[in-house]
């Protein structure tokens, strides 16, 4: 039998299974459905393995199977959960988690599933009334003292995406040893062993009780309250793409101050189709053509889009010659980061123990403000679980002011322990409520950080390979790379080569010194003299591999600008070259 037959013999083996008595009609229906087809194609892409419960939780495509988002995948990890929290907390009298939900399709079905199966453990759930915005779990974990949360989402995937997040009781998402705990669990779950059936006297629904307070922290980090009195009616443009940013975003500029903001009808809309859009993901142009159409209309001075479970902030300005641009990930961590540490200087806020975080794919410009202004800046992997464990390692010692990432993601705060697109966008607006007050623009403000700090063009390259063959061919991409590394990037000399693999830190004449981190990451970087830098790692979340590109330049004034940037753009096809892509 050949490797595909004996793939096949496999998942039909292991198909049959869930035409037990165990799964509902319309399961079974659609599992017999996949066996009969004579094109065996989705039948292994359903069955090939388990959806795995990674260290962030689950996300994968929706349907009938192991391999998919559905509600026995996400009730058997609830089971888990749920099993690993009585033996973590077997002291507590009543342990309780928070659910909370986005705006995709089924997104309601799985929370109220995993609010039942807790339940049915004899788990308290705080169960959210509706949708809401990711860093509004996180928020309501620490501000009910609950054990753990659940929010089911797939952030800026593709509409026939869902996803199962879970939290600890700091109100970030797990990390070791409860990360591997809690996967352990999982793995012992069978279809049998959930418990469905809820107990309603454990659920309690929330809402507006955890809105107000939310809201009302999310205010406290306003640095300069003045400037946006004197630009109240600074134009916003706001989009939430269908999601959960729809009430609180525009709730939250109202409370601090802004009253001019138009958001773009059409997107107002809770739909986890996503209709105006292709992907809902504010990295992407495409998904602001809306809000570009209102901003133009409007001559707004600012345009800001949140992703289905506002966490992640994209935004568009107007550049010196009036064009409407896009604000990147990095720039946009960049912008925040600046403000803050300026700011608080200016207002007397800062404090010498105050430190900022970035992830090891993230700008190194912001290194260079930090020492300027004399800030502790850390740097830890993606995820801002690694952010929220840098704020609570210094709890009670420092102060967290401000930490971010190049994929959208920022956190003003410590009260929420994620990324927060709701105080995100509300910062971002006194920013531009600042710049305006100064007789600038949010695109002044960005070129005189590069004036000051030096320019830099970040560009990432995501090579997707979707399914089984897809993820041996990125197994073998970071193979090759760690057995014959490139000699040079785009004509820069590669002086430094980090593997996070082995944490191994290698020098041009061959030296090698160990890092520091709190585990091991596949994660490649290589440093070269010009201050390239370029950064490889599997995506955790979705069928690709990443390619994080730095490249440096120096402007002597804003007009250098264009210039900069055709030559960045020359020196990235160099390094795609030289990379083989």
């Amino acid at each position: 039998m050949d490797s595909n037959q004996t793939l096949i013999a496999q998942c039909e083996s292991k198909a049959k299974q869930w035409l037990s008595p165990a799964f509902d009609n319309e399961t079974r229906s659609a599992v017999e459905a996949m066996i009969n087809n004579e094109d065996k194609t989705d039948l292994i892409e359903s069955f090939y393995k388990d959806l795995e419960f990674g260290t962030g939780g689950l996300r994968g495509i929706m349907g009938a199977g192991s391999n998919r988002m559905n509600i026995y995948t996400v009730g058997m990890a609830t089971q888990g959960f749920a099993n690993y929290l009585k033996i973590n907390f077997k002291d507590r009298e009543q342990i309780s988690v928070v659910v909370c939900h986005d705006c995709r399709n089924n997104s309601r079905l799985f929370a109220e599933t995993v609010a039942n199966i807790f339940s049915a453990n004899g788990i308290k759930v705080y169960l959210f009334e509706d949708l809401r915005p990711t860093p509004e779990c996180s928020f309501a974990i620490r501000y009910l003292k609950a054990q753990a949360g659940v929010n089911i989402t797939a952030s800026h995937n593709p509409r026939e995406y869902n996803g199962y997040k879970a939290y600890w009781e700091d109100g970030a998402q797990v990390l070791a040893p409860h990360d591997k705990g809690i996967i352990d669990e999982v793995n012992k779950v069978k279809v049998e062993d959930v418990k469905f059936d809820g107990n309603k006297s454990l659920i309690q629904i929330i809402g507006e009780d955890i809105d107000k307070p939310y809201l009302d922290e999310v205010k406290t980090i306003s640095i300069d309250p003045e400037v946006i009195r004197h630009q109240h009616d600074l134009k916003i443009v706001y989009t939430p793409l269908h999601g959960a940013g729809r009430v609180m975003i525009p709730r939250s500029l109202a409370l601090w101050g802004f009253d001019n903001v138009h958001c773009v009808k059409e997107q107002m809309v809770k739909d986890g189709n996503f209709p105006t859009v292709d992907r809902p993901n504010p990295e992407i142009a495409e998904a602001l053509t809306l809000g570009l159409r209102d901003a133009k209309a409007l001559d707004a001075d600012i345009l800001m889009a949140s992703d289905p479970d506002a966490d992640r902030v994209g935004m568009a300005c107007k550049n010196s010659e009036g064009k409407w641009v896009l604000i990147n990930g990095n720039q946009t961590c960049l912008i925040f980061l600046w403000y803050i540490i300026t700011n608080r200087q200016a207002v007397g806020k800062m404090k010498p123990t105050d430190f900022i975080v970035k992830t090891i794919v993230t700008t190194e410009v912001i290194r260079k403000i930090a020492e300027k202004q004399h800030v502790e800046m850390r740097d830890c992997y993606t995820g801002f679980k690694w952010i929220a464990r840098e704020i609570a390692l210094s709890e009670g010692r420092q102060q967290y002011i401000g930490g971010g990432e190049e994929s959208y993601g920022f956190l003003a705060e410590d009260f929420v322990r994620d990324k927060d697109a709701v105080s995100a966008c509300s910062l971002l607006a006194e920013i531009c409520a600042y710049a305006k007050d100064h007789g600038k623009t949010l695109y002044d403000i960005l070129m005189d950080i590069y004036l000051e700090y030096g320019y830099s063009h970040e560009f990432t390259i995501n090579v997707e390979r979707p399914g089984k063959s897809g993820a041996d061919e990125i197994q073998q991409m970071m193979k090759n790379f760690r057995s014959d590394p490139p000699k040079e990037l785009g004509g820069s000399v590669i002086d430094v080569y980090k593997d996070f693999q082995t944490l191994e830190l290698t020098k041009a004449d061959g030296s090698k010194e160990k890092m520091v981190m709190p585990d091991t990451s596949n994660v490649l970087q290589w440093f070269c003299t010009d201050g390239t830098k370029v950064s490889v790692r599997p995506s955790g979340t979705e069928p690709k591999i990443k390619f994080y590109l730095e490249i440096k330049d120096t402007m002597k004034s804003a007009s250098d600008f264009p210039v900069c940037e055709k030559r960045a753009a020359e020196k990235i096809e160099a390094i795609k070259k030289s990379l083989g892509l």
